[in-house]
């Protein structure tokens, strides 16, 4: 079923606004774009990648991208919708570089093999992962109930209305673990953002 033109401007209108508000600061905005498009940057790194696992890496990572980025979105350029895909596309290729250059380092010499090798290890996939892991330190400090419910949106990809319905709690009551944990560890993403 197509979307009218008037439907698609209005989501690009807002998905834009929320984006923005992303920009400002904004947890609860951020949380309201991951619901929007999760799906769809889950399935894009899916299909990148073939791997279930690393696409969720992927998708948290790339909304973590939407929220250092979000203030150098150029509307101009591209529509939200395009930009975030771009940057899980991005992402997802990052993994698969780092996927191959991994399995290559793994094969073994071949007796008399006098090549130079041509690329250096690359010291931006280890401080990416030295982030990860920060940040899954950050979810796992904050109290169970805020980190289940990031867990479920940020890694299991469950919109709102999934994780109510699969903790058996109020969709607000979600929806404010979900704030307040963005709140908690939007100092954490600043300082990751300040180490760039």
């Amino acid at each position: 079923m197509h979307r009218s033109p008037t439907a698609e401007n209005d989501s690009c209108r807002d998905l834009s606004e929320l984006l923005a508000a992303v920009a400002r600061g904004d947890g609860s905005a951020l949380a309201r774009v991951y619901d929007g498009l999760s799906r769809t940057v889950y399935g894009l790194a899916f299909r990148i990648l073939g791997d279930a696992h690393t696409a969720e890496e992927v998708t948290l990572d790339t909304f973590h991208q939407v929220w250092l980025k979000a203030g150098t979105y150029e509307p101009a350029r591209a529509s939200p919708r395009t930009w975030i895909l771009a940057l899980a596309r991005n992402r997802a290729i990052d993994r698969l570089r780092s996927a191959a250059l991994r399995r290559r380092r793994e094969e073994p010499i071949v007796e008399g093999f006098d090549a130079v090798a041509r690329e250096a290890p690359p010291d931006s996939w280890s401080m990416e992962r030295e982030q990860e892991l920060w940040i899954l330190r950050a979810v796992a400090a904050l109290p169970r109930d805020q980190s289940r419910a990031i867990e479920l949106a940020f890694f299991r990809g469950l919109t709102h209305v999934e994780i109510a319905e699969r903790l058996g709690q109020p969709l607000g009551t979600v929806k404010t673990r979900i704030r307040l944990a963005m709140t908690k560890l939007r100092g954490l993403l600043r300082s990751l953002e300040n180490r760039k």
